[in-house]
């Protein structure tokens, strides 16, 4: 094999040294090595990350590598997101620069998150293409992108309140990220981790707006394997209990993220009294969330979030609209009951209940929602005879099936998929 073309195969891919990016990207790399384009695969993260995420993680043709830890804990991160954000955006070029020089083959292409500001410049200034990588809806990055453009027009049509969540009280965190959504520009591409069918007017307008090419390439999800791992033998208690439940009668609730003692309180007890059965994922205080929420349901630190959305005992999901989670749902044709909290998660709500009528949302303000109006919602979202629950699952249905058409042979996520390992190699070896 010709060496330089050897050369050219080899990609290294870097996430933002968060959960849900690193797992998008991870999915991402997955899809790569699976694309049949010969491509050697490298995925960077910090040390930390390297041990939280474990070399299993990976297939036999991705290669973990790690950089030293110059940036705050995972676990210490979310007391100054700001800070946390400026050493990622500071302190990581040096050590990656470091790492690339060592690699035992010349990297010919790099796929970079969005977040990592410093990653098209790195690439252009080593002449080494990079794809910028944005791990959420093509809509929340339509959004950032024209964030001036919409308030001055009038065309925003989210809640104030939510507006001042998306884009942070902090001004320096907001101009940071303000600022690697403009960089993204100066990359080769842009890969968004969505499809076509379901973002057709927000991926469209990237693809007319931005001075670059754009390729959907979502859902970023372990799909792969998903149904087939969902029919097997199961190997946790919790997919015993819930072969033991009727079809379609119990909601998830993965219910952890930044929310304070007071809140999870009140969400136990409103599960309580809706009589609902439940599956609740819960990292800290799993014990006395079982006591408060009762008999009805079950409350467990850990699942294998995508398997237990494909059992058919689940028929609802109370989800913060993470978009990893968001996607995942939409694969499982599942509804969703919306409490955002920050961030993006507006913006996936938004989508979710308005746009693709799909789901109900719970939470509208800042303030603790109480423990009657989440019974009351509760029962409403997860009532199968009522017209409306019926629509949202005849929505969710469609949107299923179109989630698996683009993903299939010759779908859009897959004809995108190939066609950029393609532009890869082509723009590489040339």
């Amino acid at each position: 094999m010709d060496s330089q073309l050897f050369a050219s195969r080899h990609v290294v891919i870097i996430p933002h040294p968060s959960r849900s990016h690193i797992n998008a990207m991870l999915n991402f790399s997955k899809l790569l090595a699976s694309s049949n384009g010969g491509l050697h695969l490298t995925f960077v993260v910090t040390e930390e990350w390297l041990g939280l995420i474990g070399s299993p993680a990976a297939p036999r043709n991705i290669r973990l590598r790690s950089i030293p830890n110059v940036i705050p804990s995972e676990f210490v991160r979310g007391a100054d997101m700001p800070g946390f954000f400026a050493a990622v955006q500071s302190k990581m070029e040096g050590p990656f620069e470091e790492l690339v020089d060592q690699l035992e083959l010349p990297v010919g292409f790099i796929v970079a998150d969005t977040f990592l500001s410093w990653a098209p410049e790195f690439g252009n200034r080593r002449n080494i293409p990079v794809a910028s990588f944005w791990p959420m809806a093509a809509s929340t990055f339509s959004v950032r992108w024209n964030f001036d453009l919409l308030i001055s027009n009038g065309h925003l049509s989210i809640d104030i309140s939510d507006i001042l969540v998306i884009f942070h009280g902090n001004l320096d965190l907001r101009n940071r990220i303000h600022g690697a959504v403009s960089l993204a520009a100066k990359a080769n591409c842009l890969l968004v981790a969505s499809f076509h069918e379901v973002e057709t007017h927000a991926i469209e307008l990237l693809k007319a707006k931005l001075p670059l090419p754009v390729y959907s390439l979502g859902p970023c999800i372990p799909y792969m394997t998903a149904e087939n791992r969902a029919m097997g033998p199961h190997d946790a208690d919790y997919f015993n209990w819930l072969d033991s439940q009727p079809k379609s009668s119990v909601l998830l609730c993965v219910f952890w993220q930044l929310c304070n003692r007071a809140q999870m309180d009140e969400i136990a007890t409103g599960l309580r009294a809706s009589g609902a059965r439940f599956l609740w994922i819960a990292r800290n205080d799993v014990t006395r969330l079982q006591h408060l929420s009762g008999e009805m349901g079950l409350v467990v630190p850990w699942c294998d979030q995508l398997k237990v959305l494909c059992h058919s005992s689940v028929g609802g999901f109370l989800t913060h609209c993470g978009w990893n989670s968001t996607m995942e749902c939409v694969f499982a044709g599942k509804i969703m009951l919306s409490f955002p909290l920050s961030a993006e998660q507006f913006i996936n709500t938004k989508l979710i209940v308005e746009d693709w009528k799909v789901g109900m949302k719970l939470k509208n303000h800042e303030k603790i929602v109480e423990r009657e109006e989440i019974a009351r919602n509760v029962q409403r979202f997860m009532d199968l005879e009522n017209d409306e629950g019926k629509q949202l699952r005849k929505r969710a249905r469609e949107l299923q099936e179109a989630c698996k058409r683009a993903i299939e042979k010759a779908g859009s996520s897959y004809t995108n998929l190939h066609t950029f390992v393609g532009d890869v190699l082509r723009g590489c070896s040339s």
